[in-house]
């Protein structure tokens, strides 16, 4: 059975929330990875409505750190969890999103990240990242998938460490021409799914969504991957 793990960065629904909710419902994610889900005053609620209205519900993530894993009704959860990474001074707090989640005969791990812009912070967070999520994948036997906003191109320092364990779901299977940001002007690849060498992937990029809600919705471009079973 395919499964479909999603990530969007959503900068915390500032902008077209109508747009917003198309362009997931057009994803048609099984799982979803979120960043910049909304931190400030009413943040449940609107993390809350946002998933409602894309057909989802909410599974995983705390207010501050910005990330959130959500699911489908079918997709069963069987463990969620959530964490804050190291604080780094002058820098914006990060955290990860996790969840274990079952659809049909495919069990995955889902971490749904955003790393800093300093590279320094970024390269720590995806070690960390990698040892909380890893750690869940292994006590429940379900391949890893990290999903979100690197805030850096292929190639870079902490793309090259993350791939050392996880496969770059994109080249694999490409879909579009896997440019992410910015969303009105596409220029770099900056979102990404990786995804445990034991799955398949059968297609990795971009959404056949209306142009103008992609540029309403966020500034941010989103990705979805199809995985199976290996």
């Amino acid at each position: 059975m395919v499964i479909r793990v999603g990530t969007y960065n959503v900068r915390s629904m500032y902008d077209d929330n109508a747009a917003l909710t198309r362009v997931i419902r057009a994803m048609a994610p099984d799982v979803l990875c979120v960043q910049e889900a909304p931190r400030l005053a009413g943040w449940r609620r609107k993390r809350a409505r946002l998933a409602a209205a894309a057909g989802l519900r909410l599974v995983s993530g705390r207010r501050f750190g910005g990330v959130a894993v959500l699911a489908a009704p079918d997709v069963r959860v069987l463990h969620a969890e959530s964490h804050l990474l190291r604080a780094f001074t002058g820098l914006e707090r990060r955290g990860v999103a996790i969840a274990v989640v079952e659809r049909g005969d495919v069990r995955l791990t889902v971490a749904s990240v955003h790393l800093d812009l300093s590279a320094p912070a970024r390269l720590s967070h995806a070690a960390e990242i990698m040892f909380l999520a890893g750690r869940a994948a292994e006590r429940f036997a379900a391949p890893l998938v990290l999903a979100g906003d690197v805030n850096e191109q292929p190639g870079g320092a902490t793309w090259r460490y993350l791939t050392r364990k996880l496969i770059d779901c994109y080249p694999l299977a490409p879909r579009g021409d896997g440019l992410t940001f910015s969303a009105r002007s596409p220029g770099r690849r900056l979102d990404a799914v990786f995804a445990a060498p034991v799955l398949r992937v059968r297609s990795c990029g971009g959404v056949d969504a209306v142009a103008a809600d992609l540029t309403a919705a966020t500034d941010h471009l989103p990705v979805v991957a199809e995985l199976l079973a290996g």
